[in-house]
């Protein structure tokens, strides 16, 4: 079967490709999700557990970062892949509310998802974890000269480049991640290693997807 792991992450640029991810990802998911659900009844909820996060959520994180900036209508069948997962690991009716359940599961939604994936890459460029192709396209505001005496000059900030054509440009990866990491609080992009950040990061996304 035709499915996500055969994308190579790293030709994320036009949006022919982004959508190619989109649809192997949404088609890939739902084939995965009607199996597991007819066998449901024959598993305990731990194996049903183990089936959807191994199987479904791990494709839809494998190149979600090149889904930054999809459209809305987009995004929301890729969030309904994951509520139907949830409901399927719940054993819940369609009608009921899907945010008790995505809060128990500790299920981030698509567009924290993306965002989480987009951050942790841009963490490992500036420690020097990433291939030199990514780290070459993010620049912090303190090396930039002419920025050097601007308050975001002393913190992590990454520069957000200057892009053209906002359909393409704005979902390129340097702007996205620039974007992605600095909408977040010093005391996410200060920890110190990137197994304390990756932590840091889903708590704090976590309080963004349920505002409590």
């Amino acid at each position: 079967m035709y499915t996500t792991e055969l994308v190579n992450p790293t030709l994320m640029c036009t949006l022919r490709r982004r959508r190619l991810i989109y649809l192997l990802t949404v088609s890939s998911c739902s084939g995965v999700l009607h199996q597991i659900r007819s066998v449901r009844r024959s598993l305990p909820r731990h194996a049903v557990m183990s089936l959807v996060t191994s199987l479904v959520l791990t494709k839809l994180d494998y190149c979600n970062s090149a889904l930054a900036g999809l459209p809305m209508n987009m995004l929301n069948k890729l969030q309904a892949v994951i509520n139907s997962a949830a409901r399927l690991v719940c054993y819940s009716k369609t009608a009921e509310h899907i945010t008790p359940l995505l809060r128990d599961l500790h299920w981030l939604r698509i567009r924290e998802r993306i965002t989480f994936k987009l951050c942790v890459m841009t963490f490992k460029c500036q420690h020097n974890q990433a291939p030199a192709y990514l780290s070459d396209q993010l620049q912090q505001v303190s090396q930039v000269e002419s920025r050097r005496r601007l308050r975001s000059s002393r913190t992590s900030s990454v520069v957000v480049p200057v892009t053209r054509r906002s359909t393409l440009g704005d979902r390129a990866f340097p702007v996205s991640a620039a974007r992605a990491w600095n909408s977040l609080p010093s005391t996410v992009t200060a920890t110190p290693t990137l197994s304390s950040f990756r932590r840091a990061l889903n708590i704090h996304l976590f309080t963004v997807s349920f505002p409590s």
